[in-house]
């Protein structure tokens, strides 16, 4: 039994309708690894959130080894700024695990308080290699590479005997993640291939959602809107779908993309952030540029007239993903907080 105390501190909000984050699948892994975890926050409202988060590092002060603090590139960056600052305070060993796609830009725009806040830092755990080495180049060596964990056995690999474009995108209906590109890439396939559809699973955020359904009313589009939907229900409704379509505009390492790689999906995305690093084009999965309708069409005809193409990209994104398993990560994380 690991005894070590930890405070994870994020956005833990999928009872509030949105998506399931890291705080939520990692803070669960490290307990059936024998980790006492403490979460924070459930709350709403970001002002209520981060008055928690700073309740609780107060509370917990005494009874905590380390505090994982899940770190992004937006409004929630300042988060870890507030947090951080606290941990410091009380002298508690932080670690920020980073997940902001646009964490590069945030390097540049604040560089004295990103130094202080992941300079002071016990470790920065970077999932992807975009943002380790984008960290490495602005000078900080306190860093280790560990991808976001997955269950590889709670995916079943499905092997398609034809890929047609029958497109499936799993997101939050964020501007940042770009769902009308999904939209426009659909009405652009169907000139093509007429019975090519899309479902969109995922929450609302800022209003996208209805911006994307006004649009396929308008255009006469059949799209299906599932809503929020868990892991288990989006990755068992995957297996009537051939094409995983990633839209974004800033990225890091989708937890997404990883898990359609390792259910047999062919992946075309955006070529942005950590992206590359997970996908090499026509390797095991395809790329395109953010915003480029067009590429992501052309992208999609790709996989459909290509079949044996296709077939070799999904089996060597399969054995690609076995290494996210969490039986191959975890003694990272041990080491991390050993």
């Amino acid at each position: 039994m690991r005894e070590k105390r930890l405070l994870y501190v994020g956005n833990a909000l999928s009872n509030k309708g949105n998506t399931v984050t890291t705080i939520e699948t990692l803070s669960k892994l490290l307990l059936q690894e024998g980790y006492d975890v403490h979460i924070t926050s459930t709350k709403l409202s970001k002002a209520s959130r981060l008055m928690d988060m700073m309740a609780t590092v107060y509370k917990q002060r005494r009874v905590t080894d380390y505090v994982l603090l899940d770190t992004y590139s937006t409004v929630n960056f300042w988060y870890a700024v507030f947090v951080s600052a606290l941990c410091r305070v009380y002298k508690l060993r932080y670690i920020p695990i980073l997940h902001g796609g646009n964490l590069p830009w945030r390097l540049e725009k604040n560089r004295t308080l990103c130094k202080i806040l992941f300079g002071n830092a016990y470790k920065n755990v970077a999932p992807s290699m975009y943002l380790y080495n984008a960290f490495a180049k602005a000078g900080f060596e306190n860093l280790i590479h560990i991808p976001n964990a997955i269950k590889i056995d709670d995916y079943h690999w499905k092997k398609r005997q034809i890929f047609e474009p029958r497109i499936l995108w799993v997101r939050s209906f964020a501007e940042i993640y770009n769902p009308l590109d999904a939209l426009k890439v659909l009405e652009h396939i169907k000139e093509l291939y007429q019975d090519a559809t899309l479902t969109m699973v995922g929450p609302d955020k800022d209003g996208s959602l209805d911006t994307c359904k006004e649009y396929a009313l308008k255009r006469n589009l059949n799209v299906k809107f599932t809503g929020k939907l868990t892991r288990k229900e989006w990755t068992s409704l995957a297996v009537d779908y051939d094409v995983f379509l990633n839209t974004s505009q800033f990225d890091n390492m989708p937890v997404s993309v990883v898990e359609a790689m390792a259910l047999g999906l062919i992946v075309i995305s955006t070529n942005v952030g950590g992206v590359p690093y997970l996908i090499k084009d026509k390797l095991n999965g395809l790329l395109a540029p953010p915003g480029d309708i067009e590429s992501l069409v052309k992208k999609i005809t790709y996989a459909v007239e290509n079949q044996k193409e296709a077939q070799q990209m999904v089996i060597n994104a399969r054995q690609n993903v076995e290494n996210f398993d969490w039986k191959v990560l975890r003694e990272k994380w041990f080491k991390v907080l050993s």
